[in-house]
């Protein structure tokens, strides 16, 4: 009688590990999982121009930042200047499901098909940087005032060059940033009576190499170039790297964004940068990323948002430092 009790004791407890208490276990296990996935909370996309220009690394980090410390994911997909890619790869970032997304387009345009797709998608869209043609898409804007950071060049170069003389404009007409930026540097310079000429003109698509090789060649037509106004720091550190080999240490160049390589030039006694409009990646990213917050959250936000835009020059640089971004 004893040796049975034992052997029934013995039964009860083996009985801790049947199958029947494991799928007790598992479903714990899938419940947790579930929590795990709520967990995360918003998803978000980001899709720049060109993720090898250090202004959008730097816009990027800005915007994750502000989502880490909230425990929100950021998906970044890189089209390398390529509109087609950007198209498609929001249209993928929408299947991996985001909530909301940071959007500069390639090409402010034809990003038309995939904001589209973004509204059938219930995903809030937040432009950055620069606009898209069709705003009515968009829930939110964040950039900076950049017809105001052409003006300011425009304004430099009246002080610096009073009897006027040839321009050449390197340009992208498919980036509405650098189209406002052209516009008021024209219209500054426009307002004066100093006699200022538009030589040429040219699309460098906001890259670097391509703004070197188009200024070799534009200076081969223009000898007596006396400015070369530039869209981007991108464009400016190209045509600066033309004009140097070119051996015309006599033209003056301005750029946009205040990037450090350019502060880095404006370090320099013999520099041929006279200034650079200045904006601050570090702080629409951020802005633009507690806006992208307070829209999933349902609350109340600004639907437009420009950053001031300031001169750097050799005069100021050391305020700033060269070693990052303002």
């Amino acid at each position: 009688a004893l040796l049975i009790g034992i052997l029934a004791l013995y039964g009860c407890k083996k009985a801790v590990g049947t199958p029947e208490d494991n799928a007790a276990s598992s479903e714990e296990e899938s419940e947790t999982e579930e929590v795990k996935e709520e967990d995360i909370g918003y998803k978000f996309g980001f899709s720049a121009i060109d993720m090898e220009n250090p202004y959008f690394i730097t816009l990027e980090s800005a915007i994750k930042e502000v989502l880490d410390k909230e425990g929100y994911t950021l998906v970044t997909k890189n089209p390398q200047s390529d509109p087609d890619i950007q198209n498609q790869q929001i249209l993928e970032m929408i299947d991996e499901g985001i909530d909301a997304i940071f959007i500069c387009p390639v090409n402010w345009v034809e990003i038309t098909e995939a904001l589209e797709a973004l509204r059938e998608a219930d995903v809030k869209i937040i432009n950055v940087d620069t606009q898209v043609k069709e705003m009515e898409y968009v829930d939110a804007y964040i950039g900076s005032d950049n017809e105001n950071a052409g003006y300011i060049c425009g304004e430099d170069l009246l002080e610096k060059c009073p009897d006027g003389g040839k321009i050449l404009i390197l340009e992208c007409p498919t980036q509405n940033s650098i189209n406002e930026r052209i516009t008021g540097f024209e219209k500054a310079i426009s307002s004066a009576e100093a006699g200022f000429e538009i030589a040429g003109r040219a699309d460098t698509n906001g890259e670097f190499q391509k703004a070197l090789e188009i200024t070799q060649e534009m200076l081969k037509e223009h000898k007596d170039t006396d400015v070369i106004m530039c869209g981007n720091d991108q464009i400016a550190v190209g045509a600066t790297t033309a004009v140097n080999l070119a051996g015309m240490r006599d033209v003056i160049i301005y750029g946009v964004d205040g990037s450090p390589d350019i502060k880095k030039e404006l370090e320099k006694p013999d520099t041929q940068i006279a200034g650079t409009a200045a904006q601050s990646p570090i702080g629409i990213g951020k802005k633009a990323a507690k806006t992208g917050i307070l829209i999933l959250d349902g609350d109340e936000y600004e639907k437009e948002i420009y950053e001031d835009v300031f001169m750097i020059n050799s005069d100021n640089v050391k305020m700033y430092g060269a070693d990052g971004w303002q």
